[in-house]
């Protein structure tokens, strides 16, 4: 298992495009938890805010063909991926120009032309996906590579061993990231998990075990790449976990009733905004007035996105038994 404090600037261009995605992630998941309150998101919503630097980190390193899987709290990454961000606020509320036209929702966003694979409800089912897609890669030796997300309780169920265990054996080019965001919906990873780094579980299986800053997207790059590049010369999987943070509750209304008093605040202070934003303007790369502006043109591509969906039709009734069985 080993750890990395430090990693090599990026090229400013790369700098400036991780820095957009990740507050466009930030307002996109603002506007979506609003949307909820007013009711015109059904269901459920999980927020990744605070978790950003993780998707944008990650996108950076994909590769024409490669192939991701998440959890339900998956808005960041798909947006990091390129969706598009009024199929994905129309996809929420239920709408026919949706990016599933309406019918997958906050927690099953999809689009198999950008790698997504999709986001998955049931927690620690998107693993033996990846694994699958992994061995389409190895198989048809297309050099693409498989990445999966999920959080830290995932860890603890047996869909977690078994993919790490098959792919360990086939040595099969899929990077396990593991967003440890501290909590299992309403319980500390320390009241249901008996080790200390999920990244240490990796021994078991004869693979590499990387403990990573996931508020830094820099070095969540830097340290995944490394991983991919292995993994597409024929190396075999890595387990890679990126200690991050969620700013809000697991999902919906959730306050976080449970969080210890001052937690938040001390992580507030390592925002992956902030963290990007404050290393740029010391390095002369950006100043204040920049990044406001950035803020405000990206405020504004929100809020007409968001306007824009609210308008779309509903998908009509005809329409709720098509695409539900595959139709080669």
């Amino acid at each position: 298992m080993t750890q990395h404090a430090l990693a090599p600037a990026l090229p400013l261009e790369t700098r400036q495009r991780m820095l957009r995605q990740m507050l466009e992630i930030r307002l996109a998941e603002e506007s979506i938890q609003g949307l909820f309150l007013e009711n015109l998101i059904r269901g459920t919503t999980h927020l990744c805010i605070g978790q950003e630097a993780c998707s944008s980190g990650v996108a950076a390193v994909l590769q024409p063909g490669d192939t991701v899987t998440c959890t339900y709290r998956g808005h960041g990454h798909a947006l990091a991926m390129g969706l598009s961000l009024k199929g994905m606020l129309a996809e929420m509320m239920g709408k026919a120009s949706g990016i599933c036209k309406g019918k997958g929702g906050s927690m099953h966003m999809t689009d198999a032309s950008l790698g997504l694979l999709g986001a998955n409800a049931i927690v620690g089912a998107q693993l033996p996906i990846a694994v699958g897609a992994a061995l389409t890669a190895q198989v048809m030796g297309t050099g693409t590579l498989a990445i999966t997300f999920f959080g830290e309780g995932a860890s603890n169920i047996g869909a977690f061993h078994e993919a790490l265990n098959l792919a360990a054996i086939w040595k099969l080019p899929v990077l396990f990231i593991c967003e440890n965001n501290q909590y299992g919906e309403y319980s500390a990873m320390h009241v249901t998990t008996p080790v200390a780094n999920i990244a240490d579980r990796a021994s078991s299986y004869g693979m590499p075990g990387i403990i990573v800053d996931g508020q830094d997207a820099e070095i969540v790059y830097d340290q995944v790449k490394a991983a991919a590049d292995r993994a597409r010369s024929g190396g075999g999987p890595s387990l890679i976990e990126l200690k991050t943070y969620r700013f809000k509750g697991h999902s919906r209304t959730d306050q976080a009733p449970y969080r210890p008093k001052g937690e938040l605040d001390a992580w507030l202070k390592r925002d992956p905004i902030l963290i990007l934003k404050e290393r740029m303007i010391a390095e002369g790369q950006l100043d204040e007035t920049e990044y406001e502006e950035l803020r405000s043109a990206l405020e504004r591509s929100v809020h007409e996105a968001v306007e824009w969906a609210k308008a779309e039709p509903f998908p009509a009734l005809e329409t709720l038994v098509q695409d539900i069985y595959y139709e080669g």
